[in-house]
């Protein structure tokens, strides 16, 4: 009786197993992007401050962002997203950033990101 109840279990799971699948996330946004802006640094200072935003979406509808100020890393955090019709839904939990509504485009210079008023969130890298 033993062995037919483990037998049953080991058959319970196999079937229960074999009946869960992910589905593959080939969402043309996976991948890396980024932003370069120049920032004057005011009167006190006399040199531009270099800022570069990074995204880096994945498969699970997750993302890590980071920040670099003169190529010193001032902020990293996980993000999640969601594509719905063709907007791109970017949202920082734990982060003190506004949710980023983006469309994904195509020019010569590459694929990018940019808000309703065409305004460039993150290029592809």
């Amino acid at each position: 009786m033993k062995k037919l109840l483990s037998f049953l279990a080991i058959v319970g799971i196999l079937l229960a197993s074999n009946c869960t699948r992910i589905t593959e996330n080939n969402d043309p946004v996976i991948g890396i992007w980024s932003h370069i802006s120049s920032d004057g640094g005011g009167l006190a200072q006399k040199q531009d401050i270099t800022v570069r935003q990074e995204w880096i979406f994945n498969d699970a509808y997750l993302g890590r962002y980071h920040t670099y100020h003169n190529n010193n890393l001032t902020v990293i955090s996980d993000f999640k997203w969601v594509h719905k019709d063709s907007t791109y839904i970017i949202s920082y939990p734990g982060l003190d950033k506004e949710e980023d509504i983006v469309l994904m485009s195509e020019s010569d210079q590459g694929i990018f990101l940019a808000d309703y008023d065409g305004n460039v969130l993150a290029i592809r890298e």
